[in-house]
């Protein structure tokens, strides 16, 4: 059986459903990220996905990447008026002007935050004390949609002036970029990414 024909079999969280999804969930949702560029590309998108599906934001992902240059936050930082203006006729992401403001708001607070801290990452690992918390989730039903720690982590962020990063969405970035394993106990990734120095909290 070729690498590819098993892959079709293992078993994964049942929202990885579709080619794009399931290559997402494979490779990259719940690695821990310690990259800045990275960070503040999830932060982006989680933001951008807000009363959408993960999905859209997916098939759109490489056009963010080209709109908002590469997720350099010191260059997003710096978009005026007339960026603004062609962002919202770029048909590759979502036009919404809220969403496109707050992506560049955001870069300039993300940058403040790596002038205090030396490094987004430093800053945002903090909220779970540095290391992944290791879930054992049987169902999606189990699935939190915030946590201590999302709420810690929103409430902060707002008070450093960033926007879209309700509880909710900062516990869907956990998600992405590691802060949290949430993988289903079944799924092949949840032991891949589940080293002994993670912290399990069972549900």
């Amino acid at each position: 059986m070729t690498g590819k024909a098993s892959a079709k079999h293992l078993s994964r969280c049942s929202w990885a459903r579709n080619e794009l999804s399931i290559a997402y969930h494979d490779r990259e949702w719940g690695v821990p990220v310690h990259d800045d560029a990275r960070l503040f590309e999830f932060l982006v998108l989680e933001g951008a996905q807000a009363g959408l599906s993960w999905d859209t934001i997916l098939r759109k992902r490489e056009k963010y990447r080209a709109a908002f240059a590469m997720f350099d936050p010191v260059r997003v930082a710096s978009f005026d008026r007339r960026q603004v203006e062609r962002l919202l006729k770029n048909d590759g992401i979502v036009r919404n002007r809220l969403k496109i403001l707050s992506a560049i708001g955001n870069a300039k607070a993300f940058v403040r935050v790596q002038d205090e801290f030396g490094s987004f990452d430093r800053y945002i690992w903090q909220f779970v004390g540095g290391s992944p918390r290791i879930n054992a989730l049987r169902s999606p039903r189990q699935v939190p949609v915030h946590t201590a720690e999302s709420d810690a982590m929103s409430q902060d962020l707002r008070r450093r002036g960033f926007n879209f990063v309700g509880s909710t969405i900062c516990y869907a970035f956990m998600q992405a970029v590691g802060l949290v394993n949430d993988h289903m106990v079944y799924c092949f990734r949840y032991r891949q990414l589940s080293p002994a120095r993670g912290k399990s909290r069972r549900s």
